[in-house]
């Protein structure tokens, strides 16, 4: 029986069967609703109706002057809804989650729905322009087009797609209920908190909770999407492993002594090779000898050749002796 603590620290948990949200019939019909909430409260500021004149009995009224001693506490509180700091915060505890769970799923399901919220809110935000209640101009106004850009208000937006994401990436039915009513919370906190600020008025609020909520009942229509960009990451880093595992592990310096290329020998015995051992290529010195050539064993190439002695060579007849043939005449005869 192991008893060693660091060896099972050392082994990685199995990674959770997730449950991958889909886009039931109730979810449809939720996002259905919630669109045709969000057209409502656009059209009724566009028209000047009734909800414009409640924005400003709201805003006359003043919360931020009836309760001061509430003005400390929800100036901290209100940052729960600010984008930096909350998505440093989230994606803190996804990024582990997605450490114990092997996979990029809650990372990537941040980064969605955080790109959705800024091109969605900002581009209403910039496309209607609408002016704070500190900087309105004309009472009874909606105070559309006139530069501003707090319509939907993005703090409420953002509280409800930050803190919803924890629900919605939940793995169980009771995690599921908790973390969706601590959402719930927050983001109302901070809707009616930036009301009591003053810096929005309450229909920028209303818009903000239904952006925040059409992203969120969105997100299964973007599950393919993430799946497949979680499968190319891993693919790019299998692939980068195995070029890591391909690359030497000593690397020579440029200009140095590299070693030769050796071929890979036959097995000994087989056709035209000799059962013989072959000596080291390299001599004493660092010198290289040369391989033996073909036909010839390695043993009879290393020794070297015995010449025969004068009494063993046979006898061999000149072309041609030094002295003068017989039959020449001698000088003077």
């Amino acid at each position: 029986m192991r008893t060693d603590i660091f060896a099972r620290l050392d082994r990685e948990p199995e990674p959770p069967k997730i449950e991958i949200p889909r886009m039931s019939r109730t979810r449809l019909a939720l996002f259905g609703g919630t669109s045709a909430f969000y057209l409502a409260i656009v059209v009724a500021v566009l028209a000047s109706t009734w909800l414009v004149i409640i924005d400003w009995k709201v805003m006359l009224f003043r919360p931020y002057q009836q309760w001061p001693e509430l003005h400390a506490f929800l100036d901290y509180f209100v940052v729960l809804g600010q984008r930096g700091p909350t998505a440093v915060m989230v994606a803190a505890w996804l990024g582990w989650r997605s450490w114990r769970q092997h996979t990029l799923r809650p990372l990537l399901v941040l980064g969605v729905s955080l790109l959705l919220l800024n091109t969605t809110v900002g581009a209403v935000k910039i496309g209607l322009g609408r002016l704070g209640p500190h900087y309105a101009t004309q009472i009874g106004s909606p105070e559309l087009f006139a530069g501003g850009d707090i319509f939907p208000s993005g703090h409420t937006a953002n509280a409800v797609v930050t803190w919803g994401i924890l629900a919605y990436l939940a793995t169980t039915p009771k995690t599921r209920r908790y973390l969706s009513a601590l959402s719930a919370t927050v983001s109302l906190g901070v809707g009616l908190t930036t009301v009591y600020l003053g810096t929005h008025w309450l229909s920028d609020v209303l818009l903000g909770w239904a952006a925040g909520l059409l992203i969120l009942l969105a997100l299964p229509w973007c599950e393919p999407l993430i799946g497949r960009t979680e499968a190319w990451i891993f693919g790019q880093r299998e692939q980068w492993r195995a070029r890591r595992r391909l690359a030497p592990s000593l690397p020579v310096a440029s200009g140095g002594p590299r070693g030769a290329l050796v071929p890979r020998r036959p097995a000994p015995g087989s056709a035209g090779v000799p059962e013989t051992p072959v000596r080291s290529p390299v001599a004493a010195g660092g010198m290289v000898v040369p391989s033996p050539p073909s036909g010839r064993s390695a043993t009879q190439f290393s020794q070297p050749r015995q010449h025969a002695g004068r009494a063993e060579r046979g006898a061999v007849s000149p072309s041609g002796g030094r002295r003068p043939p017989a039959s020449r005449a001698t000088r003077g005869g």
